[in-house]
């Protein structure tokens, strides 16, 4: 995590090596006849840049873990770097629009690092030095990167990947650079992010979102090590977008129901309809997080309305999301597919980004990011923050999960902040079309589509199973399984047969970019911060099965219900009560009705199951089930072949227990209906019979009555059930409250303008246009 500092670094810089360090780097800049007068504050830039890098040599016996973890990636870089003519590294070929440029400059930034780390192996060698500057030579001699490099290939890395790793480099070993070394390396970062507003390889485009903010943060940082303040102030003027009115500001909340960046309701798209708070998310909140970390105190600050939204944006947008400091499935795009990016990985750096804001915050804004950092910490028992095995699980980007991470995340603990305790939610936010509900034993999510939002993203070699992802996955975190999918989940589950889907057991659909479905129905209402209700109307891609999918949410768990299931290709058809990782060699009994499941059992007439340490299920009709315990074998390459991001190929092994209803081959509106009851116990499974009552599981609408007669209801078309009408497709809650009878109403299409809801031969026009699916609320 970068470092902090209530301070203004223009004149008190972190010890005597910081302050030496900045007087180097401040005659760097002014020692050449060619330089541009020096930006005040710009050797405070610099500094605070390398501390995002190496950190503030804060002793702790974490730290020293961590360290010798960097030394051991460093050191077999450094002894396995050649510095010469030919390639730094056997393994990565030179060459034009080479698929392994990123990669060299992040070994040579691991090297960098770890000399630039107080107490690294590498720490403060002159030779090691010597060999680093070689390398960076031998890289924009040979046109590897330079101004004279052309864009072949994704342009992403030119314009930001490699910028980023090479500032990072840049950062460590300025002082021990002159200026017009600094001066030439920085060619190339001028030409391909000459303007952080727009795409350098087609100009046309303007840079949103994630891309946007490292550009900003390309040209702030880029900047500050030239002494050139008008490119400082344009990265700082990106980050909002003042060149453009600020249509672009990566801050400003959108009322639409695509395009990328953050939305009114809590969204966060990138790629215009993928939903991620999880990955592009983080990496925008990081750079804010980190400009405001080196601006500070400097006349570049970035402006207190845009620090103050970038701490809203943390408990709003992304803290919904996180379960045990992990991040959750459904809003982690194709990166759920890289191996070094686990859902635990990506919940790192989100938890450094706030430290970071948590510093340089005040008040209640600071408590709050405290807060939420703290806890993040504190829960994450699977994946400790404060334990770093392998260095290079996350980039690119500010290592704040690094030595800095450990650093001040060890400095903020030190204050007693107090956790966030967990409290019930539940969240619809319709203009990514997710939900999320969490509980304070276990949390849901559901991975769904629409013609807004896309079933999956599949691009650059990533994410190379992700078929079914979107098409109606519930994603249930529990607390005695936080590592269920980092465990080697996605190479090893069977991609077929998600929990919550409805598939064919046929061959999987072709790959497509970013896949929307036909389909408006997506979307639903929520009563209060324990219940919901949610819908999908589902096509598959290939467009021949069909079904009405809906998920009414609970304190006690999830009533899953299914009709109009109808399939013409001639495949059997299957939907996936349970797909649970049960890690390596994985135990757990599981019983149905009382007796005791073996490996593989078609299960007929059931009414209860119950998985020790997961949690039970309730079939609601008389399904036709097969329980089938497996071991499945898959690798990392199976998923992600992207050029700097492919898994390994080491075959992993997990056991799994699946529990699927079967249709048979070409049902016509056929049904299902059970309930998912995480963590319950057996005793828990058949008590729950009275927690709620199916009223209606048709085409038309499917409803549940809970124990306190509270209605929730799926419309798809104009219908009734029990007392309740609607004019056209809605997601309805009634219920008494303490001030009297309550209806609460969404329009899951976002198509309508008005919906009509009958309730005792009384009619309530809800007006629903332009609220992207958002639940109103009528008294009666």
């Amino acid at each position: 995590m970068p470092g902090f500092g209530n301070f203004d670094r223009r004149t008190a810089l972190r010890g005597g090596a910081a302050a030496a360090a900045s007087v180097a780097l401040t005659s760097a800049l002014a020692g050449t006849s060619s330089a541009q007068p020096v930006a005040p504050g710009s050797s405070s830039i610099v500094t605070g840049y390398r501390e995002l890098q190496t950190g503030i040599n804060r002793p702790s016996a974490e730290r020293t873990a961590a360290l010798a973890n960097l030394d051991r990636v460093a050191k077999a870089y450094h002894d396995s770097m050649t510095v010469g003519d030919g390639p730094l590294w056997k393994d990565l070929p030179l060459g034009p629009g080479s698929d392994f440029t990123t990669s060299m400059y992040a070994r040579l930034r691991a090297i960098a690092v770890n000399w630039g780390t107080p107490g690294g192996a590498l720490a403060g060698d002159p030779a090691v030095l010597a060999r680093i500057k070689g390398a960076l030579e031998l890289l924009y001699s040979s046109d590897q990167y330079s101004e004279k490099t052309a864009e072949i290939g994704n342009w992403y890395t030119y314009e930001i990947g490699i910028p980023l790793y090479l500032l990072h480099i840049l950062a460590t070993v300025a002082d021990e650079l002159t200026q017009d070394e600094l001066a030439k390396y920085l060619k190339p970062v001028l030409k391909f992010s000459g303007n952080p507003n727009l795409r350098t390889n087609n100009p046309s485009v303007v840079e949103t979102g994630a891309n946007r903010a490292d550009k900003s943060t390309i040209s702030l940082v880029s900047g500050a090590m030239l002494g050139d303040a008008e490119r400082i102030k344009r990265g700082v003027a990106a980050f909002t977008d003042v060149e453009g009115g600020g249509a672009a500001s990566v801050i400003a909340k959108l009322h639409r129901a695509a395009g990328d960046g953050f939305h009114t309701d809590g969204s966060f798209l990138q790629h215009d309809s993928v939903p991620y708070p999880g990955h592009y998310g983080i990496i925008l909140l990081t750079a804010i997080a980190s400009a405001i970390h080196v601006t500070k105190g400097t006349e570049f600050e970035l402006p207190a309305d845009v620090r103050d939204a970038a701490y809203a944006l943390v408990s709003d947008t992304f803290a919904p999301f996180v379960y045990a400091g992990a991040l959750m499935e459904s809003v982690r795009g194709r990166f759920l597919s890289r191996q070094g990016e686990s859902a635990h990985d990506i919940g790192h750096q989100l938890t450094g980004a706030v430290v970071l804001l948590a510093r340089s915050a005040s008040g209640k804004r600071k408590e709050e990011l405290g807060g939420l950092a703290a806890k993040w910490i504190t829960e994450d028992t699977f994946a400790p923050y404060l334990k770093i095995p392998d260095p290079e699980r996350f980039a690119p980007g500010p290592d704040l999960v690094g030595i800095p991470g450990i650093e001040f995340a060890q400095e903020l603990l030190a204050t007693k902040v107090r956790a966030t305790p967990t409290v019930a939610t539940h969240r619809v936010f319709g203009q990514q079309d997710r939900m999320v509900h969490i509980t304070e034993g276990w949390s849901a999510s559901l991975g769904v589509a629409s013609t807004r939002i896309a079933r999956y993203e599949s691009i650059n070699s990533m994410n190379l199973h992700g078929w079914y992802v979107g098409d109606g996955s519930l994603y249930l975190f529990l607390p005695k399984a936080k590592g269920h999918f980092t465990d080697a989940y996605w190479p090893t589950v069977d991609p077929q047969l998600l929990p919550g889907t409805t598939t064919k057991s046929g061959p999987t659909p072709k790959l497509e970019s970013v896949p929307l479905t036909g389909k408006d129905h997506c979307g639903g209402v929520r009563w209060d911060a324990r219940h919901g209700a949610h819908a999908l109307d589902f096509v598959s891609q290939d467009g021949t099965l069909t079904a009405k999918k809906s998920w009414f949410f609970t304190p006690s768990g999830v009533v899953c219900l299914g009709a109009g299931i109808t399939d013409s290709s001639g495949e059997l058809i299957r939907t996936t009560i349970e797909n649970r990782n049960l890690g390596e060699n994985g135990t757990g009994v599981l019983l149905a009705d009382g007796h005791l499941v073996g490996g593989s059992e078609s299960l007929r007439r059931k009414r209860w199951l119950n998985l020790e340490r997961v949690g039970g299920y309730v079939l609601l009709d008389d399904a036709e089930v097969t329980a089938l315990r497996e071991d499945r074998t898959g690798t990392w390459r199976d998923i992600d072949k992207g050029a700097n991001t492919k898994g390994t190929t080491v075959p992993s092994t997990r056991r799994y227990q699946k529990l699927v209803i079967e249709h048979g081959a070409k049902p016509s509106n056929a049904t299902y209906a059970y309930a998912v009851l995480p963590t319950a116990s057996v005793l828990q499974t058949i008590a729950s019979a009275w927690s709620w009552r199916v009223r209606s599981n048709t085409a038309t609408v499917q409803a549940v009555r809970l124990w306190d007669a509270t209605l929730l209801a799926n419309f798809f078309a104009a219908g009734s059930v029990d007392e309740v009408s609607v004019s056209g497709p809605a997601s309805v809650a009634l219920g008494r409250t303490g001030n009297g009878w309550r209806l609460a109403v969404s329009d899951p299409t976002q198509r309508q303008e008005v919906v009509r809801v009958t309730v005792r031969r009384k009619t309530f026009e809800v007006p629903v246009k332009d609220t992207f699916g958002a639940t109103q609320t009528v008294r009666i």
